[in-house]
């Protein structure tokens, strides 16, 4: 990116660029960035547009070919194509010798390194991988967007923050906006601030329910669940979801007890800062065969969804009600089976 922007700002432009990568936020403002400074002041005329899978390579090399109206370039934008996968050999091949004027930006949230288009764009112009930045990036652009309305913000207040937002750049741009607008008269955004306008994602609501099942909190456990399902997200994802989260709790647990620290355990699998000391800390509240059998469930509890035994609704309810349940409740239901099949009990 600071090659890129170099190029950009002094004026030595590629005749190609592609951006990849998960951030869409970056995408997109690399994408506004090149597409001007390719344009200049040029009229919109020598601009052409492509989008989506249907489109076809001969209509974009024609397109190429056409020399721009009263103009130094014709810039060509494609994005979400697929080209990068497949189906962008013709593509690769034109950009081996291209018309002069003609100047493309690829815009993909995937590609395959090892495709002849990519392989192509390397070779004729750069390559942008439009990566989410490390918590600490994340943090001094959250205290940038604040300074520039005149606003301030506590290091605890800004991981609590971070924490209820997660990662994605546009939503918490979009975040910080309402911040500024319900903090209007105040040089401090406040815990109070971010607790009464920001919303919660589903990430986060998914950590805080898998919290209230490791502590035995069932009713914070079901109200949670309540939640998600008030704002209309599937049963089905909502268990996928949990499935997700003790899968990745196992595999904090295990790099654990081999030793890693939670940078380590961090990196290993993909967690970030203090992300990855979060999931160590509700991580230690499981045993390991806690974490194996919830991930069974899970698997039993899509099984019968999907074979028609339950509904999606109460079966991820049974769910959360099986791994929230204390072990006081858990030995009374165990007495009561013993005693209605004249089982001994345990000691």
């Amino acid at each position: 990116m600071k090659k890129l922007n170099e190029e950009i700002r002094e004026g030595n432009l590629k005749q190609a660029y592609l951006l990849s990568g998960d951030e869409a936020y970056l995408r997109r403002q690399y994408r506004d960035r090149v597409k001007k400074a390719l344009m200049g002041d040029g009229d919109l005329m020598n601009l052409n547009c492509f989008e989506g899978k249907g489109i076809v390579p001969g209509e974009v090399i024609d397109m190429a070919q056409t020399m721009p109206f009263l103009a130094e370039r014709r810039v060509l934008v494609i994005e979400n194509s697929g080209f990068f996968k497949r189906g962008g050999e013709a593509l690769a091949e034109y950009l081996a010798d291209p018309a002069p004027t003609a100047f493309f930006l690829f815009v993909e949230t995937e590609v395959d390194k090892r495709s002849r288009l990519y392989k192509a764009v390397t070779a004729k112009g750069r390559v942008i991988e439009c990566k989410t930045p490390d918590d600490t990036t994340l943090q001094r652009w959250v205290v940038e967007l604040l300074a520039r309305d005149g606003k301030r913000i506590t290091q605890r207040d800004l991981d609590f923050f971070m924490e209820k937002t997660g990662t994605d750049m546009e939503n918490i741009r979009g975040e910080v906006e309402k911040l500024v607008c319900y903090a209007l008269k105040r040089d401090v955004v406040t815990a109070q601030d971010i607790e009464a306008v920001c919303v919660r994602q589903i990430g986060s609501r998914i950590f805080d329910m898998v919290e209230a099942v490791a502590d035995k909190k069932q009713k914070k456990a079901m109200e949670l669940y309540y939640d998600l399902l008030t704002l209309k997200e599937p049963p089905m994802r909502i268990l996928f979801l949990l499935a997700r989260q003790f899968n990745l709790l196992l595999q904090v647990k295990e790099l654990k007890n081999k030793g890693y620290d939670t940078r380590g355990i961090g990196e290993k699998v993909g967690l970030k800062g203090f992300i990855a000391g979060k999931y160590v800390s509700q991580a230690a509240k499981f045993k390991e065969a806690e974490l194996r059998r919830a991930l069974t469930d899970c698997v039993e509890t899509e099984e019968a969804v999907k074979t028609g035994r339950m509904n999606d609704v109460m079966s991820v309810e049974l769910l959360i009600v099986r791994r929230s349940m204390q072990a006081s409740e858990i030995r009374r239901r165990t007495d009561v089976f013993a005693a209605d099949k004249k089982l001994p009990v345990a000691e």
